[in-house]
C-alpha cells in the first residue's frame, strides 16, 4: 500500500461489501421472534463474529495462501470474480448466492441463534469481504499499514453494530425502496473493485497483457 488513497479504498471496499444496509432485511426477519434485549445481543454477536473472522484472515490469510500454494494474483483473479458476480446480483437489488443460498436461509430460520451463521458469516463476513482483506492485507508492507487496516475493520465492524441495533428505524425510514437504492449504488462500486481485482490478477499471471 502505497498511501492514505488504498486505504480508502479498502475501507470503502469492505463497507460496499459487507453492506450493513444491505443485511437489514434479513437481520429483521431472523430476530423477528426476539425481544429488543435478545436482538441487541444477536447483533453484538454478529459483530464480534464479522470482525473476528476480518482480523484472522488479515494476520494469517496471506500465509494460508502460501501453504496451499496458491499465489496472491491467482486469488486477485478468484476474489475479483466472486466480488463482480455478488456486484451484479445487488444491482439487480438481490443478496448474492455467494453470501447466502435459500437452503442456508431456511436452515437459519431453525437455529437457535443466527449471529454467527448466517448473519456473520457468510452473509457479512463472505468470500467477498475474505478475498478483499488478504488482498489489501498482501499489500500492506509494513506492521503498522497492517494495523491501520485492522483498525478499518473495526470501523466497518461498528458501523454493521450501529445499523444492526437501528434496524427497525432505518428500514422504517428508508423503505424496501431505499434500502434497494442503496445496495444497488453499492453494488456498482463493488463491480469497479471486482474488474480492477481481475485485471491486477490477469496482468500478474500473464505479464505479456501489460503491453
Amino acid at each position: 500500500m502505497n498511501d492514505w488513497t488504498e486505504s480508502l479504498k479498502f475501507l470503502v471496499a469492505l463497507i460496499s461489501i459487507a453492506n450493513p444496509i444491505g443485511a437489514i432485511p434479513v437481520f429483521i426477519t431472523l430476530t423477528s421472534d426476539e425481544t429488543l434485549n435478545q436482538r441487541r445481543k444477536i447483533a453484538l454477536q454478529t459483530t464480534l463474529a464479522f470482525s473476528s473472522i476480518l482480523l484472522v484472515i488479515l494476520f494469517a490469510g496471506e500465509p494460508l495462501l502460501a501453504f496451499f500454494g496458491i499465489t496472491v494474483d491467482s486469488f486477485k483473479t478468484a476474489g475479483g470474480i466472486i466480488i463482480l458476480l455478488m456486484a451484479i446480483s445487488m444491482v439487480h437489488g438481490q443478496v448474492s448466492k455467494a453470501k447466502q443460498t435459500k437452503d442456508e436461509s431456511r436452515d437459519a430460520a431453525d437455529k437457535d441463534s443466527v449471529a454467527i451463521v448466517p448473519m456473520g458469516i457468510p452473509l457479512l463476513a463472505g468470500p467477498g469481504a475474505i478475498s478483499t482483506v488478504i488482498v489489501y492485507s498482501h499489500h500492506a508492507s509494513s506492521m503498522a499499514q497492517k494495523l491501520l487496516l485492522g483498525a478499518e475493520i473495526l470501523t466497518v465492524a461498528l458501523l454493521v453494530w450501529l445499523c444492526l441495533n437501528a434496524a427497525p428505524y432505518i428500514a422504517r425510514l428508508l423503505g424496501k425502496t431505499g434500502m434497494n437504492i442503496i445496495t444497488r449504488i453499492m453494488g456498482l462500486i463493488l463491480a469497479a473493485i471486482g474488474v480492477e481485482f481481475i485485471t491486477h490478477g490477469l496482468v500478474g499471471l500473464l505479464p505479456g497483457l501489460a503491453h
